[in-house]
């Protein structure tokens, strides 16, 4: 029988997945898939060759094989910081962005703010 915490572990997942990430929450990644974020937010949507050939670029210190891009790549989709479509050569990488949250403004504060500042004397 499914405990409190254990419905509570699950909702939280299944809020990450729809939320996304943050560019705060990049401070908590490992090394490795921390470069792969990196590069992939300078350009947002990635295909798996595209990646490859960024990854060619990139200073053999900091390089990563391609077995551990692929499986950097597949850690990150299941902590739902990428999304991705299709597999294996024809993949396409986008990042998980978290949407924005609304302005708590009141609707009038701007016509507000403006007729007090009209009525100001100069």
């Amino acid at each position: 029988m499914p405990g409190v915490f254990d419905r509570l572990d699950k909702e939280i997942k299944v809020k990450q997945q729809q939320d996304g990430i943050t560019a705060l929450d990049l401070a908590d990644l490992p090394p490795a898939l921390r470069k792969i974020m990196r590069l992939m937010l300078r350009e947002l949507q990635m295909s798996y060759p595209r990646l490859l050939e960024v990854m060619e670029s990139v200073p053999e210190t900091d390089r990563l094989t391609r077995d551990q891009l692929d499986s950097a790549l597949l850690n990150l989709s299941q902590q739902f910081w990428l999304t991705h479509i299709g597999k294996g050569e024809k993949a396409i990488y986008k990042v998980n962005l978290r949407k924005k949250t609304g302005s708590t403004l009141a609707a009038g504060i701007w016509s507000s703010l403006n007729s007090r500042l009209k009525g100001k004397p100069k």
